[in-house]
């Protein structure tokens, strides 16, 4: 007896995992994000041609670009309106540097209760830091790979 009650708790569970999950269209997704990304790839080539139009060269432009999206991403993330942006758009927003800075301000901001140094400082870096840690580790053995190689005319 004890067997058919548990069997039918849990079919009466599955049931009701079914109903609660949400179902997503993959195809719906996948048009989300292009169309997000698609906009913030838009707004940082529009940042690159007025720069351009200003008398900026390549490198400027591009400082500039980043600079303005990362600024804005963490303004938005700030004001509430980038979460909502990510949850939209999904990946479309999260891949392209201004996910980046959205990590990092978000953190910033969810642990500026516990002080300047134990919350900000030190939860900042939560995302971020892996990142760097990773990307500059990454690039010292590249870059000692090729050193490496040109020492031994591969390169």
């Amino acid at each position: 007896m004890t067997d058919v009650l548990k069997e039918q708790k849990n079919q009466r569970y599955n049931e009701y995992v079914k109903q609660v999950t949400p179902t997503h269209s993959l195809g719906a997704n996948m048009a989300k994000a292009f169309l997000a990304g698609g906009l913030i790839c838009v707004a940082g080539q529009l940042i690159l041609n007025i720069c351009g139009n200003l008398g900026m060269d390549g490198d400027m432009a591009g400082s500039w670009c980043a600079l303005l999206l990362v600024f804005v991403s963490a303004l938005l993330t700030g004001l509430g309106v980038y979460p909502k942006l990510a949850k939209f758009g999904g990946a479309g927003t999260l891949v392209p540097i201004t996910g980046f800075a959205n990590s990092v301000a978000a953190a910033a901001i969810e642990f500026q209760k516990e002080g300047q140094v134990f919350g900000i400082g030190c939860k900042i870096f939560t995302i971020a830091g892996p990142v760097i840690l990773y990307g500059i580790v990454a690039s010292w053995g590249l870059g000692l790979l090729y050193w490496a190689g040109q020492c031994f005319g591969v390169f």
